[in-house]
């Protein structure tokens, strides 16, 4: 598994040995990893080589640390692409998962100004104020809460939020969904926040602020989520 002979560092021949295994289903989330130490011993390196392959695979998130019982293997994070605009259901199905929401409020609302303003409505107009937090196979990924014009988008149910508001619009109401704006940052969850994701208060999430637009450029959602920064992460191609 180690070759002391070849120009490979030893400790990312044993990274990529590990990430391996894990591809491969041979370490599962949640098993541990044997102590450094008998690695060290097992492949005749030292530890600090093996360290620097665990710290290496923690950063990239296929491990994590337990402060005095261990290294375990981390689940694997869901890879978002930001090149289309597709909704949370398409992107769950799109990976094999099974997309599902948990509705924790849905209730028509005068729009607060700051609502008011990214809706282009005037402020106190009849808003759909929706919140769910968003699961894949079963698990919390996601808390949402997306903001919709009553005036425009007209019958939504909590049946209907409780499958695809995009395949609603698009399908029932016949609007075509042209694009979006999305900012991304890091912050961490309060105690409410980690309590409905299942998550350690103050635990890091990324908080996204997206505005969906139709063909025309009438806004049609406005949407602010926390995603799980344990199991979620984003990816970007970029052409020089």
């Amino acid at each position: 598994m180690i070759d002391k002979n070849s120009p490979i560092p030893l400790y990312y021949q044993l990274e990529e040995h590990i990430k391996e295994l894990i591809e491969k289903g041979e370490l599962k989330p949640g098993d541990s990893l044997p102590p450094e130490r008998e690695y060290a011993e097992l492949y005749k390196i030292s530890r600090m080589t093996v360290r620097q392959a665990f710290t290496q695979l923690v950063n990239e998130g296929y491990l994590f640390r337990l402060q005095g019982k261990g290294t375990f293997v981390a689940e694997r994070k869901i890879e978002q692409p930001l090149q289309g605009l597709t909704s949370f259901t398409e992107d769950m199905k799109a990976r094999g998962l099974e997309p599902g929401s948990q509705l924790i409020h849905f209730e028509i609302i005068p729009a607060p100004s700051q609502v008011a303003a990214q809706l282009s409505i005037p402020e106190f107009g009849p808003v759909y104020e929706i919140k769910r937090i968003r699961l894949a196979d079963g698990v919390p990924m996601a808390l949402e809460t997306n903001y919709i014009s009553a005036n425009l988008i007209k019958g939504l149910t909590e049946e209907i939020v409780n499958k695809s508001l995009y395949s609603f619009i698009e399908e029932n109401l016949k609007l075509t969904i042209n694009h979006a704006t999305q900012v991304i940052e890091s912050t961490i969850a309060n105690q409410n926040e980690a309590k409905l994701l299942k998550i350690k208060k103050g635990a890091p999430v990324l908080f996204i602020q997206r505005n969906t637009y139709l063909k025309d450029s009438t806004p049609v959602e406005y949407v602010k989520s926390l995603y799980r920064a344990d199991r979620y992460k984003f990816m970007i191609q970029m052409k020089r």
